[in-house]
């Protein structure tokens, strides 16, 4: 709409999986070539899932996690800004900013403004920022509570350890009114669980929201409180199913 994306230009941008995939969809549907720059470590589904649809990727170092990502297009954005044309989601304002338009809205909507908490991990930080800011204007005395990996060293693809990662520039530390660190198997075993007790085949980052969202209604069932605690599953379990741990008893 802005015009950034001209003729001859291709599309860039840092992902972890899920927008990198949207992104080469899209390219292929729209006809404008995609670039991205994705750490090698990602699950074999997301790698075969941009083969299919056409991307070009250049992988990068699976021990830099999405920083090395973020880096090596920063590098090709500084490089030849000409060529590219640089999404940046964990800069871009319109990533918080659509789901203050949206996401927090139906949230609001279906659950007829009485959530009492929201929850969701932290990975660009869009989900959280923008989502928290609109439910806070409808209803200031909601708890948002923001979900992260406990360690720098972690299994939850497409989250940070903001302690130790890039920090999103559209991170905003002050909206949450506490922070949850979740371990890799915990939420390992609550995507089984979700998937043979409720049917549901989530992602590992979805399986980390629902572990740190029982851990909020087991305090609050502790204090004798009633709760309506939200979350958000940004993905299905199709990109994971490589991962050893579906094997497991």
């Amino acid at each position: 709409a802005n015009g950034r994306l001209a003729a001859g230009k291709m599309l860039l941008d840092a992902t972890s999986g899920n927008t990198g995939i949207a992104l080469a969809m899209l390219g292929a549907a729209l006809g404008f070539p995609v670039l991205l720059t994705m750490p090698s470590n990602v699950s074999p589904e997301r790698k075969r899932m941009l083969r299919a649809y056409g991307a070009q990727v250049e992988w990068t170092k699976p021990d830099e996690s999405s920083d090395g990502a973020i880096r090596r297009a920063r590098e090709l954005a500084g490089n030849d800004p000409e060529k590219y044309c640089y999404i940046d989601q964990y800069s871009n304002p319109r990533n918080w900013q659509a789901h203050y338009e949206t996401t927090g809205p139906e949230i609001w909507r279906q659950t007829n403004g009485k959530i009492t908490h929201f929850i969701a991990g932290l990975g660009t930080s869009g989900t959280f920022v923008g989502t928290t800011r609109r439910l806070k204007e409808l209803k200031p005395e909601i708890i948002a509570v923001s979900m992260q990996p406990d360690s720098p060293f972690h299994g939850l693809e497409g989250l940070k350890h903001m302690e130790t990662s890039i920090v999103p520039a559209i991170y905003d530390p002050n909206l949450a009114d506490r922070n949850v660190e979740q371990e890799t198997e915990g939420a390992y075993a609550i995507a089984k669980q979700l998937a043979r007790e409720e049917g549901l085949l989530v992602g590992i980052s979805a399986a980390a929201a629902v572990a740190a969202s029982l851990k909020i209604a087991q305090e609050e069932v502790a204090a004798r409180r009633s709760a309506v605690i939200v979350t958000v599953l940004p993905d299905s379990a199709d990109k994971y199913l490589s991962e050893r741990f579906w094997e497991e008893a």
